[in-house]
């Protein structure tokens, strides 16, 4: 026996109504091609991973995911955070690759394992990619010797991997995204199928369902980047604990934990809005600004990071645009003369942010100021 989708109230039904009235938004915006779209997927994309990452300990910035994600090296983490970033990023790219399959698409123990060897490569010590052959408990942040929740014993993991498979394949098809992945993420954290890396992976297999589910990018829906704020990951620990008690409680209520996940999900979308409304006017006005300069408008590919707080590596630039070497480095060393980008670093170490013309910019553009809704605090 899994746990089991809840009985939804009215005040779930109203959150899922306006979650999916922002999505519907998003969606109609997508339609429509920019030339910053990668790059605003791309942030996303890393901040989930950051997030989730976060989560486990290893923080990152987004900028340093965002380098791995393009094929650069990060410049702030360690090699230790950098290899978990790394495994994290390869599993992410693939569960978002999935969203084209289809409905040819079955979820399968190979499939859910492999995502695990991803993420956990990097500690063969571990059995990454394969099952749990030992008893294995959470500890409490407080002191890691006192066990606050015992997973199931390893000769029943592989019956409740079953069944947890057959329930994504099968089960409750009816139920809202959102919940489905919320319950995906509860049933394989509770679980615990793996030595280690339960935490990651069940988040990313809640990126997973909505990759295959939600007509939406996976990137726009995932909670990982709420999940990783300090205060929610405190709030995410705590429902957890609170959802079943210390053992395998598979009859527990989980109201609390699909009102938690369905309160990130609203807060997220807002902020995922947010983001492409921002980036829509960040554009509009660096290329209304490098055209007055008689710049190029590529040059907003490069310009538009660094006017949102990042930074800028001249490869990527030079992905991003679709440009030559060549073109790209004098892009850069013309933007850097031009008081466009302030230059940092040297050798493969160098990058760029916001020189005295893009905060000038910036000045002109409104970012919101106002406080993210929270749908069961009416």
């Amino acid at each position: 026996m899994l746990y089991q989708v809840p009985s939804l109230d009215d005040s779930d039904r109203r959150t899922l109504d306006e979650i999916a009235e922002m999505c519907q938004d998003l969606r109609r915006l997508l339609r429509t091609p920019r030339k910053w779209t990668k790059q605003l997927r791309r942030n996303l994309t890393a901040r989930a991973i950051a997030g989730s990452n976060t989560i486990e300990g290893y923080a990152a910035t987004v900028e340093d995911v965002e380098d791995l994600m393009a094929g650069e090296m990060p410049l702030e983490a360690s090699d230790v955070t950098r290899r978990e970033l790394e495994g994290y990023q390869r599993a992410m790219t693939y569960i978002l690759a999935l969203s084209d399959v289809g409905s040819e698409f079955r979820y399968d123990l190979g499939l859910i394992n492999g995502l695990h060897y991803m993420i956990q490569e990097h500690h063969p010590q571990k059995r990454p990619g394969r099952l749990r052959r030992s008893s294995v408990y959470v500890s409490s942040p407080e002191d890691e010797l006192v066990p606050v929740y015992t997973a199931p014993e390893s000769d029943e993991v592989p019956g409740l991997m079953e069944e947890l498979i057959a329930w994504l394949n099968e089960g409750d098809l009816d139920t809202p995204v959102h919940v489905r992945a919320s319950m995906a993420h509860l049933n394989l954290v509770k679980i615990h199928p793996w030595a280690d890396g339960n935490g990651r992976m069940s988040r990313a297999l809640s990126t997973l369902v909505f990759a295959l589910e939600e007509l939406m990018p996976a990137e726009f829906s995932s909670i990982e980047e709420w999940l990783g704020h300090g205060q929610n990951t405190y709030g995410y620990y705590e429902v957890l604990r609170e959802t079943g008690g210390a053992g395998w409680s598979p009859g527990a209520g989980t109201s609390a934990w699909v009102k938690f996940c369905l309160t990130g999900h609203h807060v997220q979308a807002q902020q995922a809005k947010r983001r492409f409304d921002l980036y829509t006017r960040a554009w509009q006005a660096l290329t209304e600004a490098a055209s007055k300069a008689k710049l190029d408008e590529r040059v907003a590919v490069a310009l538009l990071p660094a006017f949102l707080g990042g930074r800028v590596r001249r490869p990527v630039y030079q992905s991003d645009a679709e440009l030559s070497l060549q073109q790209s480095t004098r892009d850069i060393r013309e933007m850097v003369r031009t008081g466009w980008l302030e230059q940092h670093g040297e050798a493969r170490g160098r990058y760029y942010t916001a020189g005295p013309r893009i905060l000038a910019v910036r000045e002109s553009v409104r970012r919101s100021t106002e406080p993210f809704v929270y749908p069961y605090r009416r």
